[in-house]
């Protein structure tokens, strides 16, 4: 049960780099506020190849795996809470990080407390 359930946080991180990725990548130049455009699309394509990564691995979650899951949710969290606190921003972006952020917390945490299947290990 364990390890569908590492599964499951595999598959919902991957779910979510994969739509943020597409969605940036995808956007319309005037939606963007980054010039140049390129750096848009590049952060685009590195979020979709993270969660195709993901998505790999949650076949058969290992113990790199599962470092690598949690510790990229957790860098994404330590950039998004102090860009949330900052002033300035509207109350549907600073709740929107907030939730994002809860969200990764949770997946990571997840990933390193559900015990693995010993027979992945390698």
């Amino acid at each position: 049960m364990s390890e569908l359930a590492l599964r499951v946080v595999f598959a919902l991180t991957a779910a979510l780099f994969v739509f943020a990725g597409l969605l940036i990548y995808f956007l319309p130049p005037a939606a963007l506020p980054v010039s140049p455009l390129w750096l848009a699309r590049v952060t685009g394509a590195v979020l979709v190849a993270w969660g195709a990564s993901l998505l790999a691995g949650a076949r058969r979650p290992t113990l790199a795996g599962v470092v690598g899951l949690a510790a990229g949710n957790l860098l994404i969290v330590a950039t998004l809470v102090p860009a949330a606190l900052r002033s300035g921003l509207s109350a549907a972006l600073q709740l929107g990080f907030y939730l994002l952020s809860g969200l990764l917390l949770g997946l990571a945490l997840l990933a390193l407390l559900l015990p693995r299947d010993r027979r992945g290990q390698r």
